[in-house]
């Protein structure tokens, strides 16, 4: 049987690539980390460590034995955290990734409601788009992965589960179309041309047509929404010339309001922050289902069924709120927003 000290080893090596920085994030000797190195090979009976240099570098069976490891011991640790939980050693802990949207509008709110109910709860929260949350979430790196599914026309309202996840729907939310707002383009000296029929600048009510903007330039995001936006254009019709590709709404807002295209973006992405020169207007049949994921078999640790039932009644509470579409935050604020 592997040794779990010796994979520790082997898991510090791989993330610095050195020997010397792997003995002192496990506060070791180094020569401690070389024999832990060498004892692993034994017993494995593989060479997993090569010389490079100056340095090393691992083989293709250390490297392959070295994810492995990372995924062990993090559902190792993920373990312990849990069994403290339940033996009442400690408060807990939970640890949740979710995409830029959630972080800015339902996750805050979420773990307020968390951090007055059980103050002793530890909330870790990790800014990570749905694939690499997925990741944290089988490597035991997070309890919860908070992720999104776009959905286009009449679908069953499933879960989304996949390779040994198991989901709840915490929101369903329209997709919108953003365009310049009138405001802005009478300041440019433009009309709008192929504006849609009626609808104050701040969204409402109003369904889009996407085949009237067939001939502009678009904004597409992240690659699951670019695949998204390709898609809704397909259904209406016509392939988007994508002229600009950013993962942060908040520069898809800037680029939208300076008349340099058109772009759709989610309701969380349009609360978290939104430009007051733009106009947002409701994709028809387009959705986006957010789903927090736990992996593994139940029972489920009460601090994991604690943060999800946080996150649903956070989601409930702004889905309840969100029929005006009031943003978060009035206008763009200073720094980075990225992805949906």
């Amino acid at each position: 049987m592997l040794d779990v000290t010796r994979l520790r080893v082997l898991v510090a090596v791989a993330r610095h690539g050195s020997v010397t920085a792997a003995a002192r994030e496990l506060n070791y000797a180094q020569p401690s980390v070389s024999h832990h190195l060498a004892r692993l090979e034994a017993e494995t009976g593989v060479r997993l460590i090569q010389r490079a240099g100056r340095g090393i570098r691992l083989t293709d069976a250390g490297r392959l034995l070295a994810d492995r490891a990372a995924e062990v011991l993090g559902r190792l640790d993920a373990a312990e955290n849990e069994l403290a939980a339940h033996a009442g050693l400690s408060a807990g802990r939970v640890r949740l990734a979710a995409f830029p949207s959630a972080l800015g509008t339902i996750v805050p709110a979420a773990a307020a409601m968390l951090r007055a109910e059980h103050p002793g709860l530890d909330v870790r929260l990790t800014e990570a788009e749905p694939p690499e949350a997925l990741r944290m979430l089988r490597a035991g790196y997070v309890d919860v992965a908070l992720v999104f599914r776009h959905v286009q026309g009449p679908a069953v309202l499933a879960g989304a589960e996949e390779n040994g996840t198991r989901g709840r729907l915490v929101l369903d939310e329209p997709i919108h179309l953003v365009t310049r707002g009138r405001a802005a383009s009478a300041a440019a000296g433009e009309h709008h041309a192929e504006e849609v029929r009626s609808g104050a600048d701040r969204g409402g009510s109003d369904v889009a047509d996407l085949a009237r903007y067939a001939g502009h330039r678009w904004i597409a995001g992240c690659d699951r929404c670019r695949v998204n936006l390709i898609t809704q254009c397909s259904v209406a019709g016509f392939t988007p010339k994508i002229a600009f590709t950013t993962d942060d709404y908040v520069a898809v807002q800037a680029l939208v309001a300076a008349g340099l295209g058109v772009a759709t973006l989610p309701d969380l992405a349009l609360r978290a922050a939104r430009h007051p020169g733009i106009r947002t207007t409701e994709l028809p049949g387009a959705r986006r289902r957010v789903f927090a994921l736990q992996y593994g078999d139940p029972p489920d640790s009460p601090t994991t069924v604690r943060l999800i039932d946080a996150i649903s009644a956070a989601a409930t509470a702004f889905n309840t709120a969100g029929d005006g579409m009031e943003p978060v935050l009035a206008a763009p604020m200073p720094g980075t927003a990225r992805g949906d």
